[in-house]
Order: C-alpha cells, then sequence, then structure tokens
C-alpha cells in the first residue's frame, strides 16, 4: 500500500483550446475536472496501476467534498482531514503545442489545530504502509518544517517515505533523511542555489542533496528524461515521445511509477520513465493504466552523459 500526504490539495479544471488568445473569448474543445495536488496525484496513478493506495488531505467546503468524491469514484481511499477553510480551485489551459497555463489558487490556511489533525491522521494511517509519499506545496499556516516532522514520524513508525516539495520545505526535511526526493530540474537547481546547464550539472546537484541528507533523489530533467543518484552510483534514463498533450501531473506518475516499482535502483527509474512518458501524452491531468506504458522504449543506462546540454537548462 502507498499512503500518500498532500497538505494543499485542490480541484481542477483542465481545458483544451486551439490558441490562448488574451482579451478574447476563447472556445475549448475538450475539458476535464479531476482531483488535484501532487500527493492526490500520485495516488491516482497508484491506483491507475491495480495499487492500493490511501489518500490523506486536508478537504473544505464544496470543492473538498468533490475531490472526495472524484477520488472515491476513482477507486481511491480517502482519509479526509476537515478543515474550516474551502479546498482550492486550479484552471489549466492546455494547448496544441504543449504549451500549459496554470492558474494556481493558494488554498485555505490551515490552523495549528488542523496541522495537528493532519499529522495524526498520517500517523493513524501510516501502518502496513510500503511507502508514505508526501508531496507539494505547504499551504499557509504550515511551517517549512512540517514536512521534515512528518519525515521523522514516519521512520520512527519504520516506514520509508519519499518527498516531492521544494524550496525551503525541502531544504528543512533533509536533515531528517527521506528516503527519496523528486525534484524537477527547477526544484534542483533552487535548492542548490545555483544554474543547471547540463546532465552532469543536474548529477553534481542531486549528490549536493544527498550530502545534506537524502538517502536518493530522482530528478525529473524535463525532455531529457530521468536522473536516480543513490548510494549505489547515477543512472539515466529516457524515453521518446511523439506528442506532448498535457504535463499536469506526469513528474506525480513519475513518482507512483518509482514507488510501484519497489522505489529503488535502475528498474524503479525505468518504470518512473514509462510512466512519465505516458502521462505527457494524455488529457488534463489523467494518468496512464497499464495499458498505456511502453516499457520496452526506455533506455536506462549507469553511464550518465555527463556533458550533453539540458534541452531546457534551468538558471
Amino acid at each position: 500500500m502507498i499512503l500518500t500526504v498532500t497538505p494543499n490539495p485542490s480541484l481542477d479544471r483542465t481545458y483544451e483550446v486551439p490558441a490562448l488568445d488574451r482579451g478574447e473569448v476563447v472556445r475549448a474543445t475538450g475539458d476535464r475536472m479531476d482531483p488535484g495536488g501532487k500527493g492526490v496525484n500520485v495516488s491516482r496513478a497508484v491506483a491507475a496501476a491495480g495499487v492500493r493506495t490511501v489518500a490523506v488531505l486536508p478537504l473544505g467546503g464544496a470543492p473538498g467534498a468533490l475531490v472526495a468524491q472524484l477520488l472515491d469514484e476513482q477507486g481511491i481511499e480517502v482519509a479526509p482531514v476537515p478543515v474550516a477553510g474551502q479546498t482550492r480551485s486550479n484552471i489549466a489551459v492546455a494547448e496544441p503545442d504543449g504549451t500549459l497555463t496554470k492558474i494556481n489558487a493558494p488554498g485555505p490556511e490551515l490552523s495549528d489545530g488542523e496541522r495537528e489533525l493532519l499529522l495524526n491522521a498520517v500517523g493513524e494511517r501510516s501502518a502496513g504502509a510500503d511507502w508514505i509519499a508526501c508531496c507539494g506545496s505547504l499551504p499557509r499556516g504550515l511551517r517549512p518544517s512540517c514536512y521534515a516532522e512528518l519525515v521523522a514520524r514516519a521512520h520512527a513508525a519504520g516506514a520509508r517515505i519519499a518527498l516531492d516539495t521544494s524550496g525551503p520545505a525541502l531544504l528543512a526535511a533533509l536533515a531528517e533523511r527521506p528516503d527519496v526526493v523528486k525534484p524537477n530540474a527547477e526544484e534542483l537547481a533552487g535548492a542548490v542555489g545555483r544554474s543547471l546547464a547540463t546532465v552532469g550539472d543536474a548529477v553534481k546537484a542531486a549528490e549536493e542533496l544527498r550530502g545534506l541528507g537524502a538517502r536518493a533523489v530522482l530528478a525529473s530533467l524535463g525532455a531529457d528524461g530521468q536522473l536516480l543518484v543513490d548510494e549505489t552510483g547515477a543512472y539515466f534514463a529516457s524515453a521518446p515521445v511523439d506528442t506532448v498533450r498535457s504535463n499536469v501531473g506526469a513528474g506525480d506518475s513519475s513518482l507512483a511509477g518509482f514507488l510501484i516499482a519497489g522505489g529503488t535502483g535502475p528498474l524503479a527509474l525505468a518504470s518512473a520513465v514509462a510512466h512519465g512518458a505516458a502521462a505527457v501524452q494524455l488529457p488534463g491531468s489523467a494518468m496512464p493504466t497499464p495499458a498505456n506504458l511502453v516499457p520496452g522504449a526506455v533506455t536506462v543506462t549507469a553511464e550518465v552523459p555527463l556533458d550533453r546540454t539540458l534541452r531546457e537548462p534551468v538558471s
């Protein structure tokens, strides 16, 4: 079982449009509504693979009730933490060339009491979890140290923890030695405070995060592929993608693929890339099923192309 924790979930509406023209009436060619938030997406991808998952998340108001309903319809067990504020609603606009414009609401502010309810809910549901995935931004009212406390509590309970966040929350949690952290290229550059121009730059940054406490780093480099840096070394994996429809939730799908496959080593990295490549070819934040995966298209190597220039360098 994979337990996910999403402190700032959302109700996501995605519109597909021929072009996004500011100031004009734009008619959508397709739309969908999904429960959102990085941990929620991980649970959705895990459930799509036929693996049991439990989603812990604070929910409030009508949007929160709809998030719970949509998750229940997808066969995901929800462990709701009632909060006074309304769950946020986000909008994404996807264009045919893969350009995605997102408008993310800030979400409710959690009180100290609601924070403690969230932490307790994770502890109550962690028994029997193979992994606990803590994902996304922290809502207003929660200090950056909240994830560090979650990692400490998870390890005390004997669980392994995956962390997908950024900024001060990521840096604060590293001291508690999360089992794997999953930054994208921008988040990786922000964590080390310097630009990334090559795959080698990304490897050095990942090694620096390991030096700060992360036991493994699964780093997404966008169209270039993904890196896994752990105690055994560094691995690089990629897969061809014909058409990008939407990258919403693709990184979350990758993390789900990694954890489903055990969460360690090159085989798990291959699963992560297969899930991520499948996700970007689906509309909105749709999660891939096993039928969407093409594992044979993934290449994994321990001979990391250190000098390869990133197609999307981060400054």
